[in-house]
């Protein structure tokens, strides 16, 4: 038989365990409510869980007297979801930053909640047009273009977005690729107000030089599905490292003429494609090397006939347009070369056909 000290040995643990299985999850541990108004109360809606036994939540306690937590008083079953709120009386200027801590018998230590964002005495607005829907949003673009960027870089990119509809929004960016990340300010955007999808690239995480495109997708709450109607495209052009080149190679290096950067096509009219060429001459002292030679959009086809051109070589392409494919594209028709002519490493072939 078991003795006392073993029977009282089991129950503390049972209790220990108890209490391990006391737990808060938040959707959300940081709310960002971007731009408020001076004077002008704003509240953060925390949705949370209980993941473990029966909960009771004591007191929520606020960072200063300008926070007010409205919170459950009963207690919560095992597995509901609750909800607490947080209101700033925003009377400063500035950035803020606000915590509130719950206290409850799930531990011994307090949960911490988060509402950030700047308050403003004026809300301004974008000014631009909202040309794109994007689920139920209105958006000043659909795509993102990372241009001209050096590896080590990370340049920043955004769009602005507008809810146009009845019901508040928490946007959100899904299937982000590696190398980018993106946040949305404020989190959640109700009806009539804005906010801004900012995008990130990280360009050390780019697996080579040249065009990397991808799609994104702007979700109206976390978990929302992926569709057609909520894409972004995502495109970056990392360029090759030239800057630790000596002025020897620099006057020795291989440079290219083009005998035009913008390929007049005129219209389709009754056809279904239209093609131009465009010469392509190695006017340097070094082998010139096409490297890459991609499309921004669907609707294009590319035939060069020599890559690797000698001084005093010239070689033919050939551009091809699709007129249905254009019909969808999602930007403008340009043809990608990366090369090796330190002042051309990138060229741009701009397609103009009606």
């Amino acid at each position: 038989m078991m003795n006392r000290k073993t029977i009282l040995a089991a129950v503390l643990a049972a209790v220990s365990l108890d209490t391990a299985a006391q737990r808060i999850s938040a959707k959300q541990e940081v709310i960002d409510c971007g731009s408020v108004m001076y004077e002008t109360p704003v509240t953060a809606k925390f949705e949370l869980r209980n993941k473990g036994s029966e909960l009771t939540i004591d007191t929520v306690r606020t960072s200063c007297d300008c926070v007010v937590a409205e919170y459950p008083k009963g207690t919560i079953a095992k597995g509901d979801n609750f909800t607490v709120e947080i209101t700033f009386d925003a009377r400063q200027m500035g950035h803020f930053y606000k915590e509130a801590a719950i206290y409850s018998n799930a531990s011994d230590k307090p949960f911490y909640l988060t509402m950030k964002g700047v308050v403003v005495d004026k809300l301004a607005d974008y000014s631009g047009v909202y040309d794109y829907t994007l689920g139920s949003v209105r958006t000043d673009k659909n795509n993102i273009e990372f241009d001209d960027v050096n590896l080590g870089e990370t340049p920043v990119e955004k769009i602005h977005i507008i809810n146009s509809g009845s019901e508040s929004v928490t946007p959100v960016v899904m299937h982000l690729p590696n190398y980018i990340s993106a946040t949305v300010s404020p989190e959640t955007i109700v009806p009539g107000r804005t906010g801004v999808a900012t995008f990130t690239l990280n360009s050390t995480k780019l697996r080579s030089y040249g065009l990397t495109q991808s799609s994104v997708y702007l979700g109206m709450f976390p978990g929302d599905k992926v569709s057609d109607d909520k894409e972004i495209s995502v495109s970056a052009v990392l360029l090759p490292e030239f800057r630790n080149m000596s002025e020897t190679q620099r006057r020795n290096a291989p440079v290219m003429k083009l005998s035009t950067e913008t390929l007049d096509l005129g219209s389709f009219e009754d056809k279904d494609d239209k093609s131009g060429t465009i010469i392509i001459e190695n006017q340097g002292r070094s082998r010139l090397t096409i490297s890459s030679m991609q499309m921004f959009t669907t609707g294009l086809k590319v035939r060069l006939n020599k890559s690797r051109l000698d001084p005093g070589e010239s070689a033919k392409l050939k551009i091809t347009a699709y007129r249905k494919q254009l019909k969808n594209a999602r930007s403008k028709p340009r043809v990608l070369m990366i090369t090796n002519d330190p002042n051309k490493s990138k060229v741009v072939i701009h397609v103009n056909v009606k």
